[in-house]
């Protein structure tokens, strides 16, 4: 399966469903369906505002409409992840998966997001460090220093991670 967190919405897709949301809502009535797939298009799209506007959508259809919760949860959970909100993307998952828990397409996504919350994680760790050597050549501050932080760092992080993964099961 491809990275559903890489999908992005085509331009034409996203103005056909934007026209039918805004001539729906000019007209004072907004159907789910249309509401949805404006929506499902926001959070797929390239720019951070966009994702943000499909998210708050997705969170009043949640409120309002019961049938399609599945749905709404699953690109709640990958619009958050988008826009490197794990935690909350996380939360739409296991909440998902509360209803459904063998849904392969959700642990899919649970995977994903858990390997771009390491990634991120370990890289922002170098980025320190990284930024911690170039300021500390002139302080003659050794390289092996430097890789004992990092050691502890990534240590540290993988048992933040295991103690908030344990703490919401």
């Amino acid at each position: 399966m491809d990275d559903v967190l890489d999908e992005v919405v085509s331009s034409e897709d996203l103005q056909k469903f934007e026209k039918v949301y805004h001539e729906q809502l000019h007209q004072g009535r907004v159907t789910h369906k249309a509401q949805f797939e404006y929506a499902w298009c926001l959070v797929r799209s390239k720019y951070a505002a966009d994702i943000r506007k499909g998210i708050l959508l997705l969170k009043d259809l949640f409120n309002t409409h019961a049938e399609g919760k599945r749905d709404y949860l699953f690109y709640l959970a990958i619009g958050n992840a988008r826009i490197k909100e794990y935690n909350k993307a996380l939360h739409y998952v296991k909440a998902f998966l509360d209803i459904e828990p063998a849904n392969q397409q959700v642990l899919v996504l649970e995977r994903q997001i858990n390997k771009r919350m390491e990634k991120e994680g370990l890289i922002g760790i170098a980025q320190e460090i990284a930024f911690g050597l170039s300021n500390d050549r002139i302080s003659g501050r050794s390289l092996s220093s430097y890789q004992k932080e990092f050691e502890k760092g990534v240590e540290d992080y993988r048992d933040t991670k295991f103690i908030y993964f344990t703490s919401n099961i």
